[in-house]
């Protein structure tokens, strides 16, 4: 305990959080597009792993202010490189399904990682009787740190032996320091870059205005099991367990399908489907059908994710790709928080309007009575947003594919041998 405030403690490490990459992101883009990206990754998973192992003795506020700063840069730079260089890894027939592992990777070992916490405890209790280890204090969450450390530069000597990996084509020579004009050239570059091609403007955008429809069940589901499912915690466990294996479903069908479907229609699918999915879960009354319908939140919404990194990935070049998925992260940074933030509000502000239009919040048709709460309107709300951003995109992307930027609008033929 570094504050006898909590609450505002919280919130200064969250925004020491998230500020960085509205402002920083630029930025890191433009040097993983000029500096060696294997270099990169190495060494920002091994200062991620040293601010982790340091962070538990940290006894002030402004301390883990500055480490939690830190921690938020150093992925900056890691994630961007690490999109930018998948096409270096495999092939582009293999684009989907290396985006899709990505995916399970950074979700999917959440249980995982949970069982390695709870196991923690009783390791915790053993140290604490040896008497080198008493008198730093180590309980559960000392050694949660320090493995989570470990798994950082278990990361770096996996990457660093990725040879093939490199700097970005056309950067020109590598130098000791940095060319900030050169650098600031970058930035400008890629920022117009992004302004005037449809093909990324229709994915960054319809990615980042999907998320704030679809995002915002998770501060609107609590109050949507309890309010319009008559549920409590178990019904809002229940759907996010559905929004969970909808996307594992989606991301598996995209597997089987990626070599026969047209990757950009995929996409904008994806997008659009995830709000009428949305839309018709905020319509149900009942458990069974809002969690199958939120399943189908999550299976177009895992559908888009890998579809839209996997598009970006073949369509923009190399020395432009680290600039590209840096505004990608900050885009969705910024309508994930937004979405998070506002849609609460949204939610209440509906309430209050319902409560003055309607007699007790409902339509009542004959013997049919139809509940307006605001979590449902608010949740109707984000599913439009989510639909206009899909046809955003769509539209987008029909321009860029008239502009021939969409080089492939169907993926690489199987050989029959080879579908046998």
């Amino acid at each position: 305990r570094v504050s006898d405030n909590a609450g505002a403690a919280v919130s200064l490490v969250m925004v020491a959080r998230m500020l960085p990459g509205f402002f920083l992101a630029p930025l890191g883009g433009a040097l993983v597009d000029r500096w060696d990206r294997r270099k990169v990754m190495v060494t920002c998973d091994m200062g991620r792993a040293a601010l982790l192992v340091a962070l538990p003795f940290v006894d002030s506020l402004a301390g883990i202010v500055l480490v939690s700063l830190a921690l938020e840069i150093l992925p900056l730079m890691w994630s961007p490189a690490k999109d930018a260089s998948v096409p270096r890894l495999v092939g582009s027939d293999q684009l989907a399904a290396a985006n899709s592992l990505s995916l399970v990777a950074a979700y999917g070992t959440f249980p995982i990682g949970g069982l390695v916490f709870a196991s923690l405890a009783g390791i915790a209790q053993l140290l604490s009787h040896i008497g080198v280890f008493s008198s730093f204090s180590v309980d559960q969450e000392f050694l949660a740190l320090w493995v989570d450390g470990f798994t950082f530069l278990g990361s770096a000597y996996l990457i660093f032996g990725l040879r093939t990996l490199g700097r970005a084509e056309g950067a020109g020579t590598t130098r000791a320091r940095v060319d900030w004009r050169q650098t600031s050239r970058d930035i400008v570059e890629g920022v117009r870059f992004m302004g005037t091609n449809p093909l990324v403007r229709g994915i960054v955008i319809g990615l980042g205005l999907g998320l704030i429809g679809g995002g915002a069940m998770i501060p609107l589901g609590p109050v949507f099991a309890t309010e319009v499912l008559h549920g409590g915690a178990a019904s809002f466990s229940l759907l996010m367990v559905a929004l969970g294996i909808g996307g594992a479903i989606g991301v598996v069908v995209l597997l089987a399908l990626q070599r026969t479907l047209p990757r950009a229609s995929v996409f904008t699918g994806g997008v659009i489907g995830c709000g009428v999915f949305l839309i018709l879960a905020g319509t149900s009354s009942s458990l069974g059908p809002a969690a199958f319908l939120i399943a189908g939140v999550g299976a177009c919404a895992g559908t888009a994710y890998v579809t839209g990194f996997t598009v970006l990935q073949e369509e923009v070049s190399d020395e432009l790709r680290g600039r590209t998925f840096a505004t990608l992260y900050t885009v969705v940074r910024f309508c994930l928080l937004l979405s998070l933030t506002v849609s609460p509000l949204f939610s209440d502000l509906f309430d209050w309007l319902s409560g003055l239009i309607f007699d007790h919040r409902a339509i009542r048709i004959a013997d049919y009575t139809f509940r307006l709460p605001g979590v449902r309107v608010a949740l109707w709300g984000g599913g439009i947003v989510t639909v206009l951003a899909g046809l955003f995109a769509r539209w987008q992307l029909r321009q860029a594919r008239s502009l021939g930027l969409v080089h492939d609008e169907l993926p690489d033929a199987v050989p029959e041998s080879a579908a046998l």
